[in-house]
């Protein structure tokens, strides 16, 4: 009989263990799927697609988010109108966008270079401009290839006998916010009749508008003799040409990472609270004798008090909070091989105490 419970209580047990651990399988409730939306600039998205394809696939499967880059203009329209959770733009918020969307955040993502590409069938690299240059160009004062004022900034090579096409941003674009800014600052001419925005009236007589960063790209490439502006990481995923553009120190520097880091490194100081204005945040034409003229922070712009977003709830304000904390710190790393420059310390330490300020009907949300 001892023989017998002896083989009889290990059965038990195991039978007791299996069936709590198939029990467990069969009646546990499935990890509830969220999804996020947002929308805004295309200067960042191989970026953002980037921390959103690692996020989603190897730190919370149960994350769904959908980022619609439809430039920075439409997408702090969506924001304003809370028909996304999110939106991203290269432009800060100007002060009638603010009262629009009280209490939104600027949260600095990443940082980018927009590159003069062209499209010269004889000159395969090596063009060089100045910003006076380029500002007219763009305005239509220069309207050859081969005219003097380009020849000169360019002796030994030989200009074509072309007339330039331009392509520009057709869509409300950060982007063009940071290159007319730009413009602006080299040009009073520029300055005094276009000025700078997130749209502005282009009045080249050859110009050619294409709506997003991608398709000035696509446009420029398939248009012989054009020049356009795009984000440096579209210039590279389409094997584009870019010109040196000459900086304050009378360099001609090409876009690189190398180039948009040091922009920052002596750009990047005395900052604002992610709840202030970013408006006078400017890391164009920078001292550094090194550094590419043309760089620009871009933000994921965020409301404060989650709750206003209709559809919102604790678990999705948590989600978003913890990716927002994922993009500004091990989504840094994904970066640097799409040519964005990490974020210093110091921007990461000011977006730290940004997020932890997010709440959820008052509440504070954790970040991991």
């Amino acid at each position: 009989m001892r023989t017998i419970y002896k083989i009889i209580i290990p059965i038990v047990v195991i039978a007791i263990i299996v069936g709590s651990i198939f029990a467990y399988q069969y009646f546990q409730t499935p990890q509830q799927t969220i999804t996020m939306n947002g929308a805004g600039a295309t200067f960042p998205q191989p970026f953002l697609n980037a921390t959103i394809t690692t996020y989603t696939a190897q730190i919370r499967t149960n994350v769904r988010i959908n980022y619609q880059a439809v430039g920075s203009g439409a997408g702090i329209q969506s924001l304003t109108s809370k028909t996304v959770d999110f939106a991203g733009s290269d432009a800060p918020l100007t002060d009638s966008q603010r009262a629009a969307a009280p209490n939104t955040l600027h949260i600095p993502e990443t940082i980018g270079a927009v590159t003069l590409t062209y499209n010269l069938p004889s000159i395969s690299s090596g063009l060089h401009l100045s910003g006076q240059v380029i500002a007219n160009i763009f305005l239509g004062t220069i309207t050859n290839w081969n005219d003097p004022a380009i020849t000169t900034l360019n002796a030994g090579t030989t200009l074509p006998d072309h007339a330039i096409t331009t392509v520009h941003r057709s869509d409300g674009s950060g982007t063009t916010n940071v290159f007319t800014r730009y413009l602006s600052n080299v040009s009073s001419i520029w300055n005094s009749t276009v000025g700078f925005g997130t749209s502005v009236q282009w009045t080249g007589t050859n110009a050619i508008g294409a709506s997003g960063n991608a398709n000035v790209a696509s446009t420029v490439t398939q248009t012989q003799y054009a020049i356009g502006y795009v984000e440096l990481a579209y210039a590279l995923q389409n094997s584009m040409t870019v010109a040196s553009v000459r900086n304050p120190a009378g360099n001609y520097i090409a876009p690189s990472l190398d180039s948009t880091t040091k922009a920052v490194q002596s750009g990047a100081l005395g900052l604002p609270a992610g709840d202030q204005s970013w408006l006078k945040v400017s890391l164009l034409n920078s001292a550094d004798p090194q550094a590419y003229p043309i760089v620009s922070f871009t933000y994921v712009l965020v409301y404060k008090e989650l709750s206003v977003i209709p559809g919102m709830d604790q678990n999705k304000a948590t989600q978003l909070v913890q990716y927002l904390w994922y993009v500004v710190h091990d989504g840094q790393q994904l970066a640097l091989p799409l040519e964005y420059a990490s974020l210093p310390t110091n921007v990461v330490q000011i977006d730290e105490t940004t997020i932890r300020s997010i709440t959820f009907n008052g509440q504070q949300l954790p970040v991991s």
